[in-house]
């Protein structure tokens, strides 16, 4: 498992890792499905730290940061883990790597939120030492209300 910074060839690679309109809502609520390079590289600008883990030269996973205060705080944004690797591990260690970035590129608390219903995340964040801080409504593809919850890291790790 090794975790680069992203390079614009491989943006599809990054793309093809949302396996569906839900799942792609679930890490990008913004997002139209099929994801692609132009809403990657419109994420590139808009975002600091675009970050892949790769396998065996595979791109595996994706993550950046935004809304970055130097000193102060920094999200965690667009985690996303391809289907086929889910369930090893890969997930908790982006965030590991991108905890690591918010502290020795910005000086930065780690923040992140997360869809209600990712109750996998929600549960790999908290074992992390994020802890709830808000939650904010949202309207899901299906027209539901669905709550994204803020989270931030309160243990060191």
């Amino acid at each position: 498992m090794e975790f680069t910074s992203a390079k614009e060839e491989q943006y599809n690679d990054i793309a093809r890792l949302a396996a569906s309109p839900e799942e792609l809502f679930s890490f990008c609520a913004t997002g139209s499905y099929p994801w692609d390079k132009k809403q990657i590289e419109e994420t590139a600008k808009a975002r600091k730290s675009l970050t892949v883990c790769n396998i065996a030269g595979q791109v595996v996973a994706f993550s950046n940061l935004y809304n970055v205060v130097p000193g102060e705080s920094a999200f965690i944004g667009n985690v996303i883990v391809g289907e086929d690797f889910k369930g090893q591990g890969i997930g908790k260690g982006l965030i590991k790597h991108m905890i690591e970035v918010c502290r020795e590129n910005y000086d930065a608390v780690p923040h992140l939120s997360v869809f209600n219903f990712n109750t996998r995340a929600l549960l790999m964040y908290s074992k992390l030492g994020f802890e709830p801080y808000s939650v904010a409504k949202h309207i899901s593809p299906q027209g539901e209300n669905v709550a994204l919850i803020h989270m931030r890291l309160t243990q060191r790790i």
